[in-house]
């Protein structure tokens, strides 16, 4: 995979999302040495979001007592659809505003280090490959499910991009011809049905209506401050209401996930983000529509699991394809 001898430098990795930014300073050995939070709130715009991540790098190696120029490079993972070879965020749904910006080479410019940009959901994807749940699987496609529905496909041991380097757009793959309205524009995506944001907006929009649930005493009556994470707790508490709006969700998901066991045939579908933190919960459901939908054949041969690295993912994988392309 990468030479792990301890002498080379480390890279600082930048996991970039539509609600956090995680950056951190992993070693050649693939050691998270030190990590940095932040918001993203991506409604100010490109501009601020960079100040954030050129703000978050700053604090880590402040802390560090490092320099810039002890690191080998900067690799971001970041939402949306993204050119790794010419380090540009074509679109994001999650990052609005976010069309054809040159992300890499705004921060190699602010930054003076050599930058990297990859797609989030294909660098988590790549981390759980090399070091997780899906180490020594081949054939695998890894979704990770937050604010929004993010993917990736690896065949044969390698990431799948497409021909413009955007290909594993999973959260844009529409499940409802006529579903609910999506981020990215068009209606009924799997993103617009079983994303945090969908549990969320589903959950206030039920209890909006009246219908009785211990989310209106969790958030005070205050339905706007009602989160995936909050109907997740109402769930394992009882409320049957939260536990309807989980399973369905969680069945949008395994329909989509249908579409992908009979097209890609894979031996292991990973599923990451905060969401996939309902564990079971969330997974049982959409395991059982895959059994029930799936070709045989393909269902049989798929194993649906929980992310091993959790919230480091993207900022492991991130490090680990820059890592592999300055061994290159």
């Amino acid at each position: 995979m990468m030479k792990a001898d301890g002498c080379s430098p480390p890279v600082i990795a930048v996991d970039l999302g539509g609600t956090k930014i995680a950056a951190g300073i992993v070693s050649a050995g693939c050691e998270i040495l030190a990590r940095e939070y932040c918001p993203t709130l991506a409604d100010e715009g490109i501009e601020a979001i960079i100040e954030r991540v050129v703000s978050a790098v700053g604090r880590l190696i402040s802390r560090q007592g490092m320099g810039l120029s002890q690191v080998c490079c900067i690799s971001v993972a970041a939402c949306g659809a993204i050119d790794s070879e010419t380090g540009v965020i074509a679109f994001s749904p999650n990052l609005p505003g976010c069309r054809d910006i040159p992300l890499r080479d705004m921060l190699r410019d602010r930054l003076g280090v050599k930058t990297m940009l990859i797609n989030d959901a294909n660098a988590a994807a790549w981390g759980e490959h090399h070091l997780g749940a899906g180490k020594g699987v081949n054939n695998l496609v890894c979704l990770t499910v937050g604010t929004g529905i993010g993917g990736a496909i690896i065949i044969d041991g390698r990431l799948y991009t497409g021909s413009s380097g955007s290909a594993g757009e999973i959260g844009h793959m529409v499940i409802e011809a006529n579903g609910a309205k999506c981020r990215c524009g068009n209606t009924g995506c799997l993103e617009a049905l079983a994303s945090g944001t969908a549990i969320a907006r589903e959950a206030a929009a039920h209890v909006a209506r009246g219908e009785p649930s211990s989310l209106s005493e969790i958030v005070a009556g205050r339905l706007e401050d009602i989160t995936a994470e909050k109907v997740a707790f109402a769930a394992r508490e009882g409320d049957s209401l939260a536990r309807s709006i989980i399973n369905q969700a969680a069945t949008y998901l395994g329909v989509g996930m249908v579409n992908l066991v009979n097209i890609f045939n894979p031996e292991m579908i990973v599923v990451g983000g905060g969401v996939a933190g309902m564990g079971d919960m969330l997974l049982d459901p959409a395991r059982r529509v895959v059994r029930e939908r799936a070709f045989l054949v393909s269902a049989e041969a798929v194993s649906i699991v929980s992310s091993q690295l959790g919230s480091d993912a993207g900022m492991l994988g991130a490090a680990i394809f820059a890592l592999q392309q300055v061994e290159k």
